[in-house]
């Protein structure tokens, strides 16, 4: 889809400002965010990861009662096993944080699972929002065609030019650009063999050098500075994430929200500890333990480690919680959704 065809579209939903709002799945996304977001002339997008097929059901119903706009994203299928072995071994490092929070570990075998792909996908096939984007993985041809079929728009992550050439013959109509300076998980679509880590403007530009689609350009974005910089190197809008953590809208939980806000944190950092891929949060005790001996594995170890982590939101335990968070953190603010994304697109 040719990039001026790109914004017609999103003008015709009612899109005006050239800054959308990031799925924030596993936690702080939230209805209220993407309906926030689509009252400010944004556009905000559901996160299906993690969720049941009807969990997500009520959420789009949610949106589509408020009458807005909306996208979903979706984790498409990318398997990324962990060896047994290496599996067991972790289990037995985490069980003393386990005990500390009370949380009970399934260490008998790796938990690996698609995240109700199938059913998601039909689930949308049933009821298509407007635009649907995929991260991980690049879905299979014929989802991708009846997803199309069904009148949804096909928007695909990547993090490289070599990822964005994939993703153009896979036939998708926008692409997702995404810096390593991203919050929570880079959605590359090789774990286990990353591509460099390159600044979000350098990045944009050299996947635009590559491909006619347009770009949605996200990691790190902190300023409407960095939004029109972004423009500048060929991307059609920019998406935030982090921006939106403190935002009256979303579901951030409060041992992470305090965790954003505390002047004594001020390191971000790429990890796989807490779910054996690649994810940028505050950096913590946690983090500091597990990181050396944390295997790849998702969702394997996602699995192994959330019974912690939901045990740590609950006793509010930033040091065991996975805190994600780009590299512009500190430029979060507490504000309404809509007042911080008219913010970044140059607005008051």
């Amino acid at each position: 889809m040719p990039a001026d065809a790109f914004e017609e579209l999103l003008r015709g939903l009612g899109v005006e400002l050239r800054v959308l709002a990031a799925p924030l799945a596993g936690g702080p996304g939230s209805p209220e965010l993407v309906i926030a977001a689509a009252r400010a002339g944004s556009l905000g997008f559901l996160g299906a990861g993690y969720k049941r097929p009807e969990a997500l059901a009520d959420e789009i119903a949610a949106a589509r009662a408020a009458g807005v706009a909306f996208g979903v994203n979706l984790f498409a299928p990318n398997p990324l096993p962990v060896e047994r072995e290496a599996f067991r071994r972790y289990a037995e490092e985490l069980r003393e944080d386990a005990d500390a929070v009370g949380a009970s570990l399934d260490v008998a075998s790796p938990r690996e699972d698609d995240d109700f792909w199938r059913e998601k996908v039909e689930l949308l096939l049933g009821d298509p929002p407007p635009l649907v984007s995929f991260t991980f993985g690049i879905p299979p041809p014929e989802d991708l065609a009846a997803l199309r079929a069904a009148g949804c728009l096909l928007v695909q992550g990547v993090t490289s030019p070599g990822e964005a050439a994939a993703a153009t013959a896979a036939g998708v109509d926008a692409l997702v650009v995404q810096a390593s300076a991203a919050g929570g998980h880079w959605g590359t679509l090789t774990p286990g063999d990353p591509p460099p880590e390159v600044p979000l403007a350098d990045l944009t530009a050299a996947v635009a050098a590559r491909t006619d689609l347009p770009l949605i350009a996200a990691g790190g974005i902190a300023s409407a500075a960095d939004v029109s910089c972004v423009l500048h190197v060929g991307a059609t809008a920019a998406m935030v994430g982090t921006a939106l953590l403190l935002s009256d809208e979303a579901a951030t939980v409060p041992a992470h929200r305090a965790a954003l806000l505390d002047p004594e944190r001020e390191e971000t950092v790429l990890t796989r500890a807490f779910t054996g891929r690649p994810a940028r949060g505050l950096r913590n005790g946690f983090i500091d333990r597990h990181e050396a001996h944390a295997p790849l594995g998702y969702p394997g170890i996602h699995h192994l480690t959330a019974p912690i982590r939901r045990a740590a939101a609950a006793r509010e335990e930033p040091e065991l919680l996975h805190l994600w968070a780009g590299t512009g953190f500190r430029a979060a603010r507490e504000q309404p959704a809509g007042e911080i994304l008219r913010r970044l697109a140059g607005g008051r």
